[in-house]
């Protein structure tokens, strides 16, 4: 691989001995300084468009970790950190959130801590239900054991972090879904999630065995089939006697009093039989 791919692929910036250790001669990195690069600093080679957080985490000899790599791993986060969220071993530096432990092997060619402890630092740091959709996207998408999240956080005797594994519901799709979970807990509002309703199909939430919630994410209705779909869908949910209430991503963050109290309102009105099935 070219030594300037190589840099771009690594987030746009790193040492030097990285650079060696991946095969590079001295005179492969010395040439990255007329192809773009510069030297921020002895050691450390930077392209213009690097990635802030993993510059951070070389200038401080620490990795990035938290809500900082969530992006990297694909994490579901909503709203990106003001500040880098690193791990070091060190009490250097400042002007970032500084994460202590790191207890697993970190990426092998990148400044980020390891998924797990990226997980494990997000559950101490940050709070519901960003935390819990980290947790539940790691375990989704890249299979992180839940048992191992608990067992590091018994270890840590962090409570409040060990009770929201504890009640992790794994059944969400997406981030739009664990925040509406975290809502409805938020209020007391009992619910059972992906649920299989006979004639209308797999809903995202069932409340009291007749009040259907959708939570639609942002690619919905990407074509005129899935309009028609969805149309279908609504229809037979009230066909089938069930009432049914939707909402887009932007209402159940900006607007949640609003949907709990239309969840509310529809409750209370529930018609004295259940529908089939």
């Amino acid at each position: 691989m070219d030594a300037l791919k190589y840099l771009q692929e690594a987030g746009g910036v790193a040492r030097t001995g990285q650079l060696l250790r991946a095969g590079f001669s001295r005179s492969d990195v010395e040439s990255l300084t007329s192809r773009g690069a510069i030297r921020p600093r002895r050691g450390v080679l930077m392209l213009s468009d690097h990635r802030p957080e993993f510059a951070a985490a070389i200038r401080h000899n620490a990795l990035v970790s938290c809500a900082s790599a969530a992006s990297h791993y694909g994490l579901w986060l909503r709203t990106a950190p003001s500040q880098h969220h690193l791990t070091c071993d060190h009490g250097h530096g400042s002007g970032f959130i500084r994460h202590r432990t790191a207890r697993f092997d970190p990426h092998p060619s990148l400044p980020v801590a390891a998924i797990e402890d990226v997980v494990l630092h997000a559950m101490t740091c940050l709070e519901a239900p960003a935390s819990t959709a980290m947790a539940t996207s790691a375990i989704r998408l890249h299979g992180v054991p839940l048992a191992l999240l608990k067992e590091q956080l018994r270890g840590d005797r962090s409570r409040p972090a060990l009770k929201a594994l504890h009640e992790l519901d794994l059944r969400a799709e997406s981030i739009i879904e664990v925040d509406a979970q975290h809502l409805f807990r938020a209020h007391g509002i009992a619910f059972d999630a992906q649920v299989a309703i006979p004639g209308v199909g797999r809903v995202d939430f069932l409340l009291e065995e007749f009040l259907i919630v959708e939570v639609d994410g942002f690619a919905y209705h990407s074509s005129r089939q899935a309009l028609r779909n969805d149309l279908s869908r609504n229809n037979a949910s009230t066909v089938n006697g069930y009432a049914v209430l939707r909402y887009p991503p932007e209402v159940i963050w900006f607007e949640p009093d609003r949907v709990v109290a239309e969840v509310r309102a529809v409750l209370a009105r529930r018609p004295g039989t259940l529908p089939p099935g």
